[in-house]
């Protein structure tokens, strides 16, 4: 189990605040927010709490196949 953390604000834990900055900067909105990091640990996409799985599927599997 995990602890509560911070994901936006003073106090946000470091890999929030890396994810933030690579994508545009912009906070955190809700838990399921999602980031599409490709091999070399670079973000690609971020997507809103309401983009369902299903529809990142194609990119990550894009990324998977190159």
């Amino acid at each position: 189990m995990f602890s509560k953390i911070d994901v936006n604000g003073a106090d946000s834990c470091a890999l929030y605040e890396w994810l933030r900055g690579e994508s545009g900067g912009e906070d955190i909105t809700w838990n399921f927010e999602k980031f599409l990091i490709d091999g070399n640990g670079n973000v690609v996409e971020r997507f809103n709490p309401m983009v369902t799985p299903e529809a990142v599927e194609p990119k990550v599997s894009v990324l998977l196949l190159s």
